[in-house]
């Protein structure tokens, strides 16, 4: 497979793998409707980054590390969760005026590293593109050191346009909503948001009573 076809079907799985509507899809739907799109485009921008790192373990064959990460899974679950939790909690209990006020929010670096961090949450991710890579052809025997490079900056590209186009789409939705919209969205969101933290903690600890 020619390098541009390894760069093109990546692309299309870094976009795929992005797509379904999870945690941190609410919480960068989220942050665009509270705070814009900018805040929004750094959000998806960390998620992207760390689709793409874990992505990198998969493609370049770093099974030693793939299997540190899946097996400490439990422990990064109850954490993730319990930072889901806060950020959730925090969205679903702002006041009017909290809201408005988007001064207080964190920086484009604070959204861009927290969304980043809460994404490589789940190391489950790597298993997940390493599956893909090996049905598409796209594992680092099949096209060596240039082919995996190529399949991550893909996989990169592929998640940054998927949640360009999220944040896009949400984004054109908060210009036309009213403050009371955007409110009620902020807490029902935030309220998703912490409950499915809620589940990843209760998972991470069932996994550590199962050993």
């Amino acid at each position: 497979m020619s390098g541009l076809g390894v760069l093109l079907r990546a692309i299309g799985i870094g976009f795929v793998v992005a797509a379904p509507v999870g945690p941190i899809a609410l919480l960068c739907m989220q942050r665009t409707l509270g705070h814009g799109r900018a805040r929004g485009y750094a959000t998806g921008a960390g998620i992207a980054t760390a689709d793409a790192l874990y992505a990198s373990i998969a493609a370049f064959g770093l099974t030693a590390l793939s299997t540190l990460l899946v097996g400490a899974q439990s422990w990064v679950r109850l954490i993730g969760g319990a930072a889901l939790i806060w950020l959730g909690l925090r969205s679903a209990l702002a006041r009017r005026r909290e809201r408005a006020q988007d001064v207080a929010a964190p920086t484009l670096l604070g959204q861009y590293a927290s969304a980043a961090g809460l994404t490589l949450a789940n190391p489950q991710t790597i298993l997940t593109f390493a599956a893909i890579f090996a049905g598409a052809g796209l594992a680092l025997a099949g096209g060596g050191w240039t082919g995996a490079a190529a399949t991550v900056a893909g996989v990169f590209v592929g998640s940054l346009s998927w949640w360009a186009l999220v944040v896009t789409t949400v984004g054109a939705l908060r210009t036309l909503a009213g403050e009371r919209f955007l409110i009620w969205a902020g807490r029902v969101s935030g309220a998703a948001i912490a409950l499915l933290g809620v589940v990843a903690m209760l998972t991470g600890a069932a996994r550590l009573i199962g050993r």
